[in-house]
């Protein structure tokens, strides 16, 4: 049986957990946020109306091709590229490739970084693995312009957060979404969890709280983690509309 990612591969096991698939939730609606292409996200209406499930099907998508069979995680990205071109039929031009490109860089930084942050620091090569499996998800997308290796692709994102990202008036109304949608005291701890893997340039645009207030809070989180109690805060914490399908990523 041949996998799309290999089973050994550092992707799987920061996929397979629901704590940083949490953290790489919360980065990517910071980021979502702030993107010049947000707009096409706001299309369909989808994200603004439910803008949580959005997202979180997004991460479980990717989810999905990471943990699939080879023909069957090609079919999901095939899926999602006909989706993508149905929007862009529907609204008479196309989602720029470098949007595209904002999306599977966000998911290689994310995915590091969050795993970092919960786990361990990650080796070059195992950052290198991440973004080829991403890489490959873009080929198959047939996406132009895509890095040819982990260092080109760094220099590249740089790039792309200096150029692609703005705060506008569709962020602040996401923000307010995040906040109708998580309840107070949710959404200061999403503001929180993006303070600790968001790229500097993505905190300075939407000026998040400096005093990451959360990661003492972590170090707590591991210790409970050693006595197996850690799911019983993180479930506390998980809408309740969500928190079966979080919880269900645990693998």
């Amino acid at each position: 049986m041949e996998y799309f990612v290999d089973e050994h591969s550092i992707v799987r096991k920061i996929w397979g957990k629901a704590d940083t698939i949490l953290f790489i939730f919360a980065g990517a609606a910071a980021e979502f946020s702030l993107n010049k292409a947000v707009d096409w996200l706001y299309y369909t209406g989808k994200l603004p109306a439910d803008p949580l499930g959005r997202l979180f099907s997004t991460v479980a998508y990717s989810r999905q091709i990471i943990f699939s069979e080879r023909d069957e995680a090609l079919q999901a990205i095939d899926r999602i590229t006909a989706i993508h071109r149905s929007v862009e039929t529907s609204r008479g031009t196309q989602i720029p490739d470098w949007a595209y490109r904002d999306v599977l860089f966000l998911l290689i930084d994310l995915s590091i970084s969050s795993y970092e942050l919960l786990e361990r620091p990650l080796t070059l090569l195992e950052k290198a693995q991440t973004f080829a499996v991403f890489k490959r998800v873009g080929t198959r997308m047939q996406l132009t312009g895509l890095p040819a290796t982990y260092s080109e692709y760094l220099d590249m994102r740089r790039e792309h957060l200096r150029q692609n990202l703005i705060k506008s008036e569709l962020t602040v109304d996401l923000y307010h979404q995040y906040r109708r949608h998580l309840g107070a005291a949710r959404y200061q701890v999403l503001k929180q969890a993006q303070l600790l893997v968001v790229q500097p340039e993505i905190r300075n645009h939407l000026r998040l709280n400096t005093i990451p207030w959360l990661r003492p809070v972590l170090w707590g989180y591991k210790f409970l983690k050693l006595l197996r109690l850690n799911a019983f805060l993180r479930n506390a914490l998980l809408p309740v509309a969500y928190k079966s399908q979080i919880v269900s990523l645990d693998s």
